[in-house]
């Protein structure tokens, strides 16, 4: 597969694919995923073993540029950092700015929701799968497509945690869909990122202009 390691960017290691087709003329899709906690520390390794870079494994015409940063050991997804490794691969990567998306698993849940209300007007569409944020700041993603997934048994991360976003989204009228799995404990991952109408869903957004600033 056309991995490649990118520069130490804001104190992130990361992995990009690039796709093996032509690049369409207005550059790729990019999606940044955010991986969870036992993904830590220094070997990039780690971070294929789940989510969309393990997706792309069996998918070989993945339709997205890739972009799996690496969240050093003790640490937790910093917004301001993560935002300036997206200029990073966008200014290396030839990257469609308007199909701009963003998913995570678990500790990545959680920094989807912290990146996606930090800079809402950046993404086309986010996927937070089994995280948390804050509610009351909720308000900032009413404009943004959000599709949240959680198992119904997690035992470490309670599906309230996302609920309780989603419902704060719903008092706003933002589009947002929300997935239980009930028989689901925490690795819901798997069925989620196995299944490629997520991808499509994705793909059906486009940041409108209103978003851009």
């Amino acid at each position: 597969m056309p991995w490649s390691p990118e520069p130490l960017r804001a104190g992130y290691r990361c992995l990009v694919f690039e796709p093996a087709a032509s690049t369409p003329p207005e550059g790729w899709p990019l999606l940044l995923f955010l991986h969870g906690v036992h993904e830590r520390g220094d070997d990039l390794a780690r971070v294929r073993r789940h989510g969309p870079p393990r997706a792309v494994e069996a998918w070989p015409d993945f339709p997205f540029l890739l972009a799996a940063p690496q969240c050093p050991s003790g640490q937790t997804w910093i917004a301001p950092r993560l935002a300036t490794l997206l200029d990073a691969v966008a200014d290396r990567h030839p990257v469609d700015p308007d199909r701009v998306y963003l998913t995570g698993l678990s500790m990545g849940g959680y920094g989807v929701w912290t990146l996606a209300v930090a800079q809402p007007h950046r993404f086309a569409a986010v996927a937070p799968v089994c995280g948390g944020g804050d509610p009351r700041r909720a308000g900032r993603l009413r404009r943004l497509p959000v599709w949240a997934f959680h198992g119904g048994r997690d035992p470490v991360v309670p599906v309230s945690a996302s609920r309780e976003m989603v419902d704060a989204l719903r008092r706003c009228g933002a589009p947002v869909r929300f997935t239980v799995h009930p028989d689901a404990g925490h690795d819901v991952w798997t069925a989620v990122y196995a299944d490629r109408r997520l991808y499509d869903w994705l793909l059906a957004h486009r940041r409108p202009r209103a978003r851009r600033r």
